[in-house]
């Protein structure tokens, strides 16, 4: 079993930075490839970025392509999201995911593990 835990949320104005990270214990695979997602209140889950097992291969939503980046240190199992230029908007519980295997995907459907999440606050 693989635990994911999020750290790195909190409140900020709006135009503000945080940078996400999320470590990985127990079993850990030779590689897998993880993601970022985001659930506002009543909206359903939306996909943020995901990033291959190599980091050569990223992916980002429409809504924060530009502002957000995804990264990862395979040698500490942490992937990041530094999120840069916050809007209202990205206010959401943010959470992680892993799979076992190369390739990143945007569905949730692909990702076998999840964490608990992070609140992300933006004032206006």
């Amino acid at each position: 079993q693989v635990q994911l835990v999020e750290s790195g949320g909190g409140l900020v104005q709006a135009g503000g930075s945080l940078r996400l990270s999320c470590a990985a214990s127990g079993r850990t695979f030779s590689n897998y490839a993880s993601g970022w997602f985001r659930q506002a209140p009543g909206k359903a889950r939306e996909f943020v970025a995901a990033i291959s097992w190599s980091g050569g291969s990223t992916y980002y939503a429409d809504s924060v392509k530009g502002r957000f980046t995804i990264a990862r240190d395979n040698a500490k199992n942490t992937v990041y999201l530094q999120m840069n230029t916050l809007k209202p908007e990205d206010t959401a519980v943010y959470s992680c995911a892993a799979r076992v295997g190369t390739y990143a995907y945007i569905d949730a459907d692909k990702y076998n593990y999840w964490g608990q999440g992070t609140q992300v606050t933006v004032s206006s």
